[in-house]
């Protein structure tokens, strides 16, 4: 008979994750798994109402990613990390030190593997030695007295109250205005660069504020409705116009602003002085473009679609701070296509980065007889006139000479 030393019996030991033990030694398996579950869900919805509240918040701070190596002796030069704006060929903002500081660069003068260096054209203000980080944007111009036009400040009644503007004459007396519509997070200087092909055409120009934009006053909620409230601020901006003589207006809007130019030329009250539109990098369709900002930051396919059923939502208010969900089937202008009435002009590059050029494409095969598309490459979202100047300037120009609208 076999001796029995009493000793427990050995048992084989299985690999078991600390988070597994312990939640395995408190819930039963089946009510674990479906804990796991709802953890999951939870996080995914946070993640979504971020992306949503994000999308409608006006920006206050600019992320500063691109890296500053130096700045050369003679003050002609500086050396960045390679970063898809910094490799862009032509003239851009530089803006550092949190916007306390703006340069302005030109031309690519060398490149290696680790750094890209421009000319450095000016510094209006602020340290660019001392700068560790920085952001290019495409608006070139800080104010319409670099033009070297005159120019007027006003002011135009809005609904949510008086928004400044900046007003440039046409070089001779005109009844041909155009409206320039800045985009998303940024300010009228987006829209300077569009005032000289304009000017020459024979157009006065309105340099226009709107609700959430830093400068003119806040809508109710302090959100942007995407075009679906601000088209409102742009028909006040018409108003201004047809007083001051205008018979034939151009609505000219930079991306988010191009879908507020959209809802305008569709609900605006002066349909009949609306004459064209042109647009730089638009979004014609939110969900598409929602859904393409989504993919960038590798967002899972629940996560999208949660956060655009958020903002459709009537209680996103609780989430997002709305007053009024977002109705994207109004805004939806690929869907609307048939009800456009007047000529427009897409400027739109293939490579964006941020409001897919789809958009633009599919608007232009669905109203061939009224949309002239114009496609760039390299140039990204709303650097079209950065990259190549006199492509973009040409455009406008012969599509206002095709629609009669020159001097």
């Amino acid at each position: 008979m076999a001796r029995r030393t009493g000793r427990p019996v050995s048992r084989r030991r299985t690999s078991r994750s600390p988070l597994a033990a312990s939640a395995g030694a408190l819930l039963p398996a089946g009510l674990f798994v479906g804990s796991l579950g709802l953890a999951l869900a939870l996080s995914a919805g946070s993640v979504a109402t971020a992306f949503a509240r994000g999308i409608v918040t006006p920006v206050r701070r600019r992320h500063e990613s691109i890296r500053v190596l130096g700045v050369n002796t003679a003050g002609d030069r500086i050396t960045l990390r390679p970063h898809p704006d910094a490799l862009l060929p032509g003239n851009y903002s530089f803006w550092f030190a949190q916007g306390g500081g703006h340069t302005r660069v030109g031309e690519i003068t060398g490149r290696s593997e680790t750094t890209v260096t421009r000319e450095l054209i000016a510094t209006d203000f602020g340290d660019i030695r001392s700068a560790r980080t920085g952001r290019f944007a495409g608006w070139f111009y800080l104010g319409p007295r670099e033009l070297g036009f005159p120019y007027d400040n006003v002011t135009v009644a809005t609904p949510v109250g008086r928004a400044p503007a900046w007003l440039i004459p046409a070089e001779r007396s005109t009844d041909r205005w155009v409206i320039h519509v800045h985009g998303r997070a940024t300010r009228r200087p987006e829209a300077l660069r569009g005032v000289p092909v304009f000017r020459e055409a024979g157009f006065t120009s309105l340099l226009i504020s709107y609700r959430n934009d830093e400068e003119a006053p806040p809508s109710g909620d302090g959100r942007y409705a995407l075009g679906d409230t601000e088209w409102a601020d742009i028909d006040a901006a018409i108003d201004f116009a047809v007083a001051g003589g205008a018979k034939s207006v151009v609505l000219m809007g930079w991306s988010m602003g191009g879908a507020v130019a959209l809802q305008a030329a569709l609900r605006s009250t002066h349909g009949s002085v609306i004459r064209a539109v042109a647009l730089d990098s638009p979004v014609v369709d939110w969900v598409d473009t929602l859904n393409y900002q989504g993919d960038a930051r590798r967002l899972p396919r629940p996560v999208k679609r949660g956060a655009i059923g958020i903002l459709g939502s009537r209680w996103s208010r609780l989430l997002t701070g709305l007053s009024v969900p977002v109705d994207f089937a109004r805004l939806n202008v690929l869907e609307r296509a048939q009800e456009l009435r007047v000529p427009i002009l897409l400027l739109h590059s293939d490579d964006d980065g941020f409001v897919p050029s789809s958009g633009s494409r599919e608007l232009a095969a669905a109203r061939p007889d009224l949309v002239t598309f114009v496609p760039f490459e390299t140039a990204r979202h709303t650097k079209l006139w950065n990259y190549d100047r006199d492509r973009w300037n040409g455009a406008i120009a012969e599509w206002l000479h095709s629609l009669g609208l020159t001097s």
